[in-house]
């Protein structure tokens, strides 16, 4: 760190780490851009990395997760409230006329694997885990009852009262089949639709279609929940209403239809039974109003929450499980561990292995996009960043850092290479004190304590 302040070439280093926005692990590049003049051949401007504090460029990782870098999951969290927001009111190429058109906030739950420790509230009062009067031993001798009211904190909470008991080969086999779920789960909504309104599915896309966003949750417990905002819009999208018999009501009934019709069934391994899997029995779906409790400001804000999560609630790590590795060794809960474990069982099953369950042991068996939307809900993320980086082009022309080219007889020359990441114990606490970001449990700081 002392070396570093004392440097000739700081102010340059440092000024390299405030336009990455405070990223915790930012990328090293090494390379240059060459801007010739196709007409003469000239060269009008050249930069290289060569004249940078040691000889990389560091821009910021784009990481969504909040775990790895908080301040590059802000900005994919914030891009996301956006996408989810212009869907509902307009904007970002939406005309503000969607506001009219039939939308739902859909809830779709898991299945119970086995009781665990919940809190549980009731007019603000918390009130017992399970109390049950005369509660049963399970055959592991476990009394199948809990009386505590849990705080929010406690880490108990998710835990299976029996884990003996808790069915954890149901647990990540739905997980691993949520993301067939939904796709079945989409393609039934779109029949009920085209059955209550008495038209084929062809006729029944020439007058509308169903556009959502979704997103992936972790309950403590280890399973997924999918939170999905749908609407119903005109043939061609957004631009058009849809027919006047499409209405909020029409879209309740089609998704409570579709959601108890799906199933999917995994294919049985030996010593795993062939399995019929289901959406939970809780269901939630409300209208999104422009005022009331679920506005759209809520809906979006809640979406873009959990798009910058994953499983770190249930106390997993945030990588990689390696089947060679000691789980036992791991410093993570006993629930977590046990779902790990029974991911690398059952991944190395023959008839097993299409789920990929090795390879996303530390997911719990899920392995799908967490954000996801139809192509006409509304904007992009691409487009997102796209306007960012004109944004931010424009305003290096307007400040003189970059020159003004004319880009039809401007030909641009680049080549960069990956020269690394992060940072070094004592640049990673200057940088936190330029950006004002926490350190958190950054790789350095597992390393150096």
């Amino acid at each position: 760190m002392i070396s570093r302040l004392h440097d000739p070439d700081y102010a340059r280093w440092a000024g390299q780490v405030r336009r990455t926005g405070g990223c915790r692990q930012p990328i090293h590049l090494r390379g240059k851009v060459e801007h010739w003049d196709t007409a003469t051949g000239t060269l009008l401007h050249r930069y290289s990395t060569r004249h940078e504090p040691d000889g990389i460029l560091r821009v910021p990782c784009k990481t969504r997760r909040a775990t790895r870098c908080p301040s590059c999951a802000e900005t994919y969290r914030g891009d996301t409230y956006q996408l989810i927001r212009a869907g509902l009111v307009g904007g970002k190429g939406v005309p503000e006329t969607v506001t009219a058109h039939p939308c739902l906030f859909v809830t779709l739950t898991a299945p119970s694997f086995g009781a665990v420790h919940s809190r549980r509230e009731k007019n603000g009062k918390i009130l017992p885990c399970h109390p049950r009067r005369d509660a049963q031993t399970c055959p592991h001798g476990t009394v199948l009852s809990c009386r505590a009211r849990h705080g929010s904190d406690e880490a108990c909470l998710g835990e299976p009262l029996c884990p003996d008991c808790y069915d954890y080969i149901g647990s990540v086999l739905f997980n691993a089949m949520a993301p067939e779920l939904w796709r079945r789960f989409t393609e039934a909504l779109r029949r009920r639709i085209a059955r209550l309104a008495g038209l084929t599915l062809k006729d029944l896309r020439e007058q509308l279609v169903v556009s959502f966003a979704k997103v992936a949750e972790y309950q403590r417990r280890g399973v997924v929940h999918l939170h999905a905002v749908i609407r119903l819009d005109g043939p061609t999208g957004p631009h058009l209403p849809p027919p006047s018999w499409a209405t909020a009501g029409l879209l309740t009934d089609a998704v409570q239809h579709a959601v108890s019709a799906v199933a999917a069934k995994t294919p049985g391994a030996p010593g795993v039974r062939a399995r019929v899997l289901r959406w939970g029995k809780q269901l939630d779906v409300r209208p999104i109003t422009m005022t009331g409790a679920l506005t759209e400001q809520a809906v979006a804000a809640y979406i873009a929450k959990y798009a910058t999560k994953a499983a770190e609630c249930v106390g997993t790590l945030d990588r990689r499980i390696v089947p060679t590795e000691d789980l036992s060794a791991l410093p993570i809960r006993v629930h977590a561990r046990r779902l790990i474990a029974e991911c690398l069982r059952l991944g190395a099953l023959e008839k097993l292995a299409d789920l990929r369950l090795i390879q996303w042991a530390h997911m719990l068996g899920f392995r799908g996009h967490f954000s996801t939307k139809s192509r006409r809900y509304s904007t992009t993320l691409g487009t997102l960043r796209a306007a960012r980086a004109e944004h931010r082009r424009e305003e290096a022309i307007t400040t003189g850092r970059l020159p003004l080219f004319d880009e039809d007889t401007v030909l641009a020359i680049t080549h960069w290479e990956y020269a690394g990441k992060g940072y070094s114990a004592g640049d990673a606490l200057l940088a936190a004190a330029l950006t004002g970001t926490p350190r958190g449990n950054s790789e350095w700081e597992a390393s150096y304590g």
